[in-house]
């Protein structure tokens, strides 16, 4: 009888660990493994070697489960009879078999995992004769799994709920620039770009005088576009740093000074082939074109890179922290006085 009662035990303990190795095991993402791995995370390594054939896994365990309940039902049997070992046999099997290792599995199954390698490796040669063919099987009509792909809202989720979870390295600053990395390329030029009602421009025609130069030192900008005709049909953009030297004694015009060629983007364009263009090209301002061709306004790689960091970018020079904030006041200003007039 103690015999019995032995190998009872030892058959409930065998059950559990085929039940929570199953639960644990193939829970555990393949490709997140090979992720954790790639960054070096030992126990996903260790793991690796034998989740990487994931049919002949679920196999060897599901056979040792189905084959350990089955042996242990019968020794059951030969302490009880009818009902009674029928509700033995569940019981046992379920609480203990199933319901405890996998609760525990399921929380800690990489490092269970990982320590119970060289066992699983010894399952699957001692089933192999069986377990190979039918996973052979699966593998020519399943095939390989399938990785797991999320999208970008559900990325931005899974950031949120990192930066929130105690445990996490994740920290609020990071959470922001992953956020504004992940989303940036979904907005276009015409989103960010400074509207031309408020870029500090030049007529071609004006005089470099005295005015001028401390204009330019106290806009705080670097870069003006310089219009002909009509403002918004740009002809070049003045770069501050060439005014170096330049006296401002009456005798030129902006036209006369070095002006760069100017480089243009459409308003509908996406900030990622903005931002591209951008390091190609290796300017710092483009002029925004409506469908018309005219300038409806610029666009700095300081604006895509406030988008991706979420921030404003404010420098000792800057006299305004939101020029397209400028722009509506100033919009909703001339509307409240032409409905006055």
């Amino acid at each position: 009888m103690l015999s019995i009662l032995l190998t009872v035990l030892f058959l409930i303990a065998l059950s559990a660990l085929f039940s929570g190795l199953t639960l644990g095991l193939m829970g555990l993402s393949l490709h997140d493994l090979r992720r954790k791995a790639g960054v070096g995370d030992r126990n996903a390594a260790r793991v690796l070697t034998v989740r990487r054939r994931g049919n002949l896994l679920l196999t060897t365990l599901l056979i040792g489960n189905v084959a350990v309940n089955a042996v242990l039902s019968l020794f059951l049997g030969s302490l009880t009879s009818g009902v009674a070992a029928g509700l033995a046999a569940t019981g046992l099997i379920v609480v203990f078999g199933e319901i405890l290792p996998q609760a525990v599995f399921s929380r800690y199954a990489l490092a269970l995992g990982a320590r119970l390698v060289p066992l699983v490796r010894a399952l699957i040669i001692i089933l192999y004769p069986v377990s190979a063919p039918i996973a052979w099987v699966l593998d020519r009509v399943l095939g390989e799994e399938l990785p797991t792909i999320y999208s970008k809202p559900e990325l931005v989720k899974l950031i949120e709920d990192h930066e929130d979870a105690h445990e996490s390295e994740l920290d609020a600053d990071e959470e922001r620039i992953l956020k504004g990395a992940l989303t940036f390329s979904d907005k276009r030029v015409v989103d960010v770009m400074t509207p031309r009602t408020v870029v500090v421009q030049y007529a071609a025609d004006r005089v470099v005088d005295a005015d001028f130069i401390s204009h330019v030192k106290q806009s705080g900008f670097s870069r003006f576009p310089v219009w002909e005709g009509a403002p918004g049909q740009v002809i070049g953009v003045l770069h501050a740093v060439d005014l170096v030297g330049v006296v401002g004694d009456g005798t030129r015009r902006v036209r006369d000074l070095p002006l760069h060629s100017p480089e243009c983007i459409e308003e509908s364009e996406s900030l990622d082939n903005a931002l591209d263009r951008f390091l190609r090209t290796r300017q710092h301002l483009f002029v925004v074109r409506d469908r018309e061709g005219a300038m409806s306004g610029v666009i700095a790689l300081e604006d895509i890179l406030e988008e991706i960091l979420r921030k404003e970018i404010v420098d000792e020079r800057d006299r305004y922290t939101d020029l397209r904030a400028l722009a509506r006041r100033r919009q909703d200003a001339r509307v409240h006085r032409a409905q006055k007039t």
